[in-house]
């Protein structure tokens, strides 16, 4: 048929006429999953050099001979642009499509992937790159534009069988289909309904944006009410078409809940106004209503005038989560420094929130420059209203760091809650964060290596001071080159303490069911089990470490074949003997007493995937006061590493190191 112009004609006239009979708005291609290459050169030629151009072109006559609105025309495709060995046809899609629905959800499913569990439409993924995110950043930098791409939302699930009960988080030893159900398909009204059922135990992973179910060993992959909005921020943050949902019949049962979510999102209506709405409209129906209305009146405003006598305000409320009112921050008692500041006062030190006081903006929200009366520069943190943290990181922060002192931490000068309004008051760092120099080819050249050494050892100690020294042992959860802070002397100070917990004197480890955190900074017994401990903040330093010796970013892939994250390659380079190819070229270690090789040997060891294999922070800086002469072992392939270990050295001495041949309130933990 393609290759005959008859043919292809009548094809495609037919197909826009039976569109326009059945009252279709457009032609959807179903074009997801080629048998072979083969296959896939044929269309691609096919579409390329003649079906699609001459479809586009007859949708477009068919319009204006009508005088009809021209038919859309748009097609299904994968994830990815690369099917087996071959690519979409980029250009033709992109010239006479009117946008592109992307599938970013299968990627697992037990008849596929039976041996164990994981998520199947996850939006990123800091192991295998194989993540709705991946995909729209491979379509986008094939030459699809955003604005052409339609994301495709999962509202169903998988079910695998666990292999053990015990074992049942992401990636855990599966056989399979679940024997409870004969499809391992599930729609979202199924999955819910299991859930209440078997009273199944229910967890969000903020790391890979997905949700998981189990109870006895039936384990459920599916995107819950949280997932579902995480994805619509992040089209819209990503400036995409639109979205798409499969299966939305699975969500009807359940009111819908999947589908308010998205539009919900998607409109930028929070819960707030939501509720704010229902009240007006049922005020409005009050007031229509002719009998009793004035009684309702009365004694709606007589209950208003109660409520608004008994309200305590914002500050107060958050002085019995131990922050302090404004009186008692000001005055004596644990929070003696810890000031209150007006919304008035922020507004006039930050020249009314202007652009050119605003220095920066973080998932917390803007931060800017601003000046108190008294002269004294500040950096005030404003909560924004799409902020991915809230009231509990606020209170969070401002009781942790108001018990905190230490030159390496951020000093916390007070906070403003007034209205609506939640902002962080700092002192000022002038030199803004580690991250707007270290990334930068020419602003890097500031920091040379003396100044590097100073900044690490500067981090060493403030994390040794929250784990080991402080009244309070701190997991920090966010470190990460943007939260170390610099000063007018470029001495770091670690900073956002939102994610930050606390654990009790006997504690070594805690689990949580909502992870947060950076990706590519997060330990894998963390992103993938809950478990966080001293270590975990012990791993996100090796990151930071490994990127403040080679300027290089964990975003990015590395190696011959751009195939290697940043831990995978920097091992590989340091187990060839090439570690000094992956430094940073301006960085000359020749004067110092502190090596490169050897900080890349630390490095990693914290990023080493057994927690128990990592130094805690106390062997960290015995590592670097001792560095000349110190025999430290070899370290293991680290975390999220695609390839197997092929040998391990032991101990090597420090000469060969030079060729490289190896009091507030009880915080629950989320």
């Amino acid at each position: 048929m393609a290759t005959t112009p008859n043919s292809r004609k009548s094809f495609i006239d037919s197909s826009i006429k039976l569109a326009r009979q059945l009252g279709f708005h457009g032609l959807d291609l179903s074009w997801i999953f080629p048998e072979s290459a083969s296959d896939m050169g044929n269309l691609g030629i096919i579409y390329e050099g003649i079906l699609l151009n001459e479809w586009r072109i007859s949708i477009n006559t068919e319009a204006r001979n009508s005088g009809e609105t021209p038919l859309l025309f748009t097609a299904a495709v994968s994830g990815s642009p690369q099917v087996n060995d071959s690519i979409y046809p980029i250009q033709s899609l992109t010239r006479n499509l009117d946008w592109i629905n992307i599938l970013e959800y299968g990627f697992y499913g037990p008849n596929w992937s039976p041996l164990e569990t994981n998520s199947h439409a996850q939006l990123f993924d800091p192991v295998k790159q194989v993540s709705g995110s991946d995909g729209i950043i491979q379509w986008i930098q094939e030459g699809v534009p955003p604005h052409k791409i339609v994301f495709g939302i999962a509202f169903y699930g998988y079910a695998w069988r666990l292999n053990n009960t015990n074992i049942h988080g992401l990636r855990a030893p599966a056989m399979g289909k679940s024997d409870v159900y004969d499809n391992p398909w599930m729609r979202y009204d199924q999955i819910r309904d299991f859930i209440v059922q078997h009273r199944a135990t229910t967890m969000y992973n903020a790391t890979i944006v997905g949700d998981y179910c189990y109870s006895g060993n039936t384990w459920i992959s599916y995107d819950d009410i949280q997932s579902v909005r995480t994805k619509v921020s992040y089209i819209k943050s990503r400036e995409l078409l639109g979205y798409y949902a499969m299966d939305i019949s699975g969500d009807t049962n359940w009111n819908s809940l999947l589908s308010h979510a998205a539009s919900q999102e998607a409109d930028g209506v929070t819960q707030g106004e939501i509720v704010s709405k229902k009240k007006k409209l049922n005020r409005l129906v009050i007031i229509l209503i002719p009998i009793g209305a004035l009684l309702i009146l009365i004694l709606l405003v007589f209950i208003i005038w109660y409520l608004r006598r008994r309200q305590v305000p914002k500050f107060q409320e958050l002085e019995r989560n131990k922050i302090g009112s404004k009186n008692k921050a000001r005055k004596s008692g644990d929070n003696s420094n810890l000031q209150v500041f007006s919304f008035d006062e922020m507004k006039e030190a930050t020249n009314n929130f202007s652009f050119e006081n605003k220095v920066g903006e973080g998932g917390y929200g803007p931060v800017y420059e601003g000046k108190l009366k008294n002269g004294e520069k500040i950096a005030v943190k404003r909560l924004s209203e799409t902020s991915s943290q809230g009231l509990e990181e606020f209170e969070n922060e401002v009781i942790l760091t108001a018990k905190l002192q230490h030159i390496n931490l951020v000093k916390v000068v007070g906070f403003c809650i007034e209205n609506e309004e939640k902002m962080l008051i700092y002192e000022y760092m002038p030199n803004k964060s580690l991250d707007y120099y270290i990334y930068n080819q020419v602003r890097r050249l500031v920091l040379n290596w003396e100044k590097r050494v100073q900044i690490i050892e500067g981090i060493i100690q403030g994390l040794l001071y929250l784990q080991e020294y402080s009244r309070l042992t701190i997991i920090h959860r966010d470190i990460k080159a943007s939260n170390i802070l610099l000063d007018l002397q470029m001495k770091p100070k670690i900073s956002d303490f939102g994610m930050a917990r606390m654990f009790k004197e006997d504690e070594v480890e805690a689990n949580t069911n909502r992870i947060v955190g950076t990706m590519g900074y997060i330990p894998p017994e963390y992103a993938i089990e809950g478990r966080y401990s001293t270590k975990s903040d012990v791993f996100s330093f090796g990151v930071l470490l490994l990127q403040i010796i080679s300027g290089k970013k964990n975003t990015c892939l590395y190696g011959p074949d751009d195939n290697l994250n940043l831990l995978e390659y920097a091992f590989e380079m340091w187990k060839d003997g090439k570690g000094m190819e992956f430094m940073d070229q301006s960085l000359d270690d020749t004067t110092h007493s502190c090596k490169l090789l050897k900080c890349m040997q630390i490095a990693l060891l914290c990023v080493q995937n057994n927690p128990l294999d990592r130094p805690t922070m106390l062997e960290i800086l015995s590592m670097f006061k001792n560095i000349e002469n110190l025999l430290m072992n070899s370290p293991k392939r680290p975390a999220f590493s695609t390839r197997q270990d092929e040998d391990q050295v032991g101990n090597i001495p420090n000469g060969e190191l030079d060729i490289d041949k190896a009091t507030i309130t009880q915080l629950v933990a989320r």
